[in-house]
């Protein structure tokens, strides 16, 4: 089923919970599926960066298991359909034969537009939480969401000072 498929949408509320919903069980993935793009990483520093990243993800499901008590209401999944899309992609990357260079390419790329997901995600509950006058809960969200930024920052930095660059020279 999708995000809106089946869900009753009648306050700018449910809307919002939906959304935390889907976005908790994004990052529930997201742990499981960071230790892999990191085993499979060859260059140490995307390595290293994905070893980083687990470790906010993990913050990320913390914060939001805050969120849904700051709003009264147990933390629960929605299972995030364009996640388990973007994770299966990311596994058809790790289990790509060639060049080592190319597959940690391949893995920026896919790292990347989980970030962008991630990112839109979280830019959209921050409003959602500014619009409905949750100062707090809007705070804890934009911390996330600039952590987020962060990491797609610094995977574009490893592809421009290094790995796209092997990747260009690897012979097919």
């Amino acid at each position: 089923m999708g995000l809106f498929s089946s869900k009753t949408l009648n306050s700018l509320e449910d809307l919002f919970v939906l959304q935390l919903q889907d976005l908790y069980d994004a990052e529930q993935r997201l742990t499981k599926a960071l230790p892999k793009m990191a085993e499979a990483a060859k260059t140490k520093e995307l390595k290293s960066a994905f070893q980083h990243h687990l470790r906010e993800t993990e913050q990320h499901v913390t914060r939001l298991e805050k969120v849904f008590s700051i709003l009264g209401i147990s933390a629960r999944r929605e299972a995030c359909e364009a996640m388990k899309g973007l994770i299966a992609e990311g596994d058809e990357v790790i289990s790509a034969g060639g060049s080592d260079a190319v597959r940690d390419a391949a893995l920026i790329a896919a790292a990347q537009r989980v970030e962008h997901y991630e990112m839109a995600g979280y830019g959209t509950v921050r409003t959602l939480a500014n619009e409905l006058g949750q100062k707090e809960i809007s705070r804890i969200l934009q911390e996330t969401l600039e952590e987020e930024g962060a990491a797609d920052k610094k995977l574009t930095e490893i592809a421009e000072a290094r790995v796209n660059t092997k990747a260009a020279t690897a012979k097919a």
